[in-house]
């Protein structure tokens, strides 16, 4: 079992940044990868950002490609997403997620945090 907790949503206005955080507990030796996730009420969630725990490969979806930052601490299982550059477009709820190893799909287990972008 693994539990994750997401932290660093807010309000900003458009341009802003924000850096959000998640700390893993629980069954992490085991982790392959970690990523953000997010949702808008309504929609489906969407993959935002992944990094691969052994070598550190980093993937991120083409709508936050070049304004958010995904990075670790790998020793204390967290992860952390900076985002610049913020639009309307990124209010969601962001989740934290966990791949372990031998496993294709992610486990969530956050109440995730809001971020909320002002135009």
């Amino acid at each position: 079992q693994v539990q994750v907790v997401e932290s660093g949503g807010g309000l900003v206005q458009a341009g802003g940044s924000l850096r959000l955080t998640c700390e893993a507990s629980g069954r992490t030796s085991s982790t392959d990868a970690m990523a953000w996730f997010r949702q808008v009420p309504g929609k489906e969630r969407e993959f935002v950002s992944s990094i691969r725990w052994s070598i550190g490969t980093k993937y991120y979806s083409d709508s936050v490609k070049g304004r958010f930052t995904i990075s670790r601490h790998r020793t204390k299982y967290t992860i952390y997403l900076q985002m610049d550059n913020l639009n309307p477009e990124d209010t969601a709820i962001y989740y934290c997620a966990l791949q372990l190893r031998g496993r294709s799909n992610y486990s969530f287990g956050g109440q995730g945090t809001q971020v909320t972008v002002s135009s």
